[in-house]
């Protein structure tokens, strides 16, 4: 006898830990209500979707979360997974299998469409020119709503304080009936004024949120800033704005922008500008200098000829990279020529002795 009980004993633990692994494969409890395992599934099969994710394990992963989203979605096959666990829903099927998860994931995008969406936030995100040239990535938060993880979303202080509107009976609507001449009534029907079309009252609101269903939250992201990524570039956290139980939570866009400088490098595109000041000595005679670029390598400039103010010179493939690719593109560097506020009698002297020598017979090749 105890032998028997023991192997009843073991059975059922096999069956538990079973029942477990499609909840642990979408990242919920086995508590969760219908919209926290579509959430939860909406954003596993997007970031594991074969189109989206090419890393080795994606597909499989993907076929995992589509088949778990198949058994908990379904109310008759979750309570057949509960209790026998995998062995039993398979016997309930037929032992035909799961279906084809891209059918699955078609089937969800269909009822997506007629899902509400919440709004869509956009930011501008200031980044240093040398974290575009490079590459980086950024830490930031952003401050927002996410479901009371007490009440789940319902507002209530537990599921025995959530009843039947007995305004409406359940229905979200009041009838309502207006005589318009003798014999004649017209019957219509308007939102519940108790509660408000939801077909149910609360008696306890939740005392975490004070039945509001949400709680501010700050989340940690990290921006992924691309090398050579151009002005406007927008990275889209999918399903990451503000939760809320009415309605799909909408996405987060990051715009990349530039930091504006007074000075040193400046961007157009895959073009990188630079301004140099030498002196009139360099201007004349010519020069070698080493320009630190923005990642830190050294870039020579080098001058033998006369320049001139605002003379610019092209150096080829020292600019911005060539989003995407690994390719550069120029770099301009203007030179401002400085002159010198005041001249010592002998230098004065002998710049006149210098540039006036074609008086005394000479040949200007200036």
């Amino acid at each position: 006898m105890a032998n028997s009980l023991s192997v009843l004993v073991l059975l059922l633990c096999v069956i538990l830990a079973s029942a477990a692994d499609f909840y642990k494969v979408l990242d919920v409890d086995k508590s969760a209500d219908d919209a926290t395992i579509k959430r939860a599934y909406r954003k596993l099969s997007r970031k594991y979707h074969p189109d989206k994710n090419k890393d080795s394990g994606a597909n499989e992963k993907f076929v995992e979360v589509a088949r778990a989203y198949e058994v908990l979605s379904d109310q008759e096959k979750r309570g057949i997974y509960d209790r026998y666990g995998e062995d039993g829903l398979k016997q309930h099927e037929g032992g035909q299998g799961a279906a084809n998860p891209f059918d699955i994931f078609s089937m969800f995008g269909r009822q997506q469409e007629q899902t509400r969406r919440g709004p869509t936030t956009t930011s501008d995100f200031e980044v240093s020119l040398e974290d575009i040239y490079k590459g980086a990535d950024i830490d930031f938060m952003i401050n927002k709503n996410i479901l009371c993880d007490h009440c789940r979303g319902s507002g209530a202080a537990s599921d025995s304080h959530i009843q039947k509107c007995s305004v409406c009976d359940g229905s979200g609507v009041q009838i309502t009936r207006q005589q318009m001449f003798p014999g004649m009534v017209v019957q219509g029907q308007t939102t519940c004024t108790k509660c408000g079309g939801k077909g149910k009252t609360i008696t306890q609101h939740c005392g975490h949120c004070s039945g509001q269903k949400v709680l501010p939250h700050t989340q940690h992201y990290t921006l992924v800033v691309p090398p050579g990524a151009p002005e406007g570039h927008e990275v889209i956290y999918e399903s990451e704005g503000d939760e809320n139980p009415e309605w799909e939570a909408g996405d987060v866009i990051i715009r990349i922008r530039s930091r504006k400088k007074n000075g040193g490098w400046r961007r157009k595109e895959s073009s990188l500008y630079w301004t140099e000041v030498i002196g009139i000595d360099e201007a004349l005679l010519g020069f070698e200098r080493n320009l630190t670029h923005l990642d830190g390598h050294v870039v020579q400039l080098k001058r033998t000829a006369v320049t001139q103010p605002g003379f610019v010179q092209t150096i080829q493939e020292e600019g911005m990279p060539i989003f995407p690719g690994s390719a550069h593109g120029n770099l301009y560097v203007e030179y401002n020529v400085v002159l010198p506020t005041q001249l010592a009698p002998e230098v004065r002297k002998k710049l006149e002795d210098a540039f006036h020598w074609k008086r005394n017979g000479g040949k200007d090749e200036l």
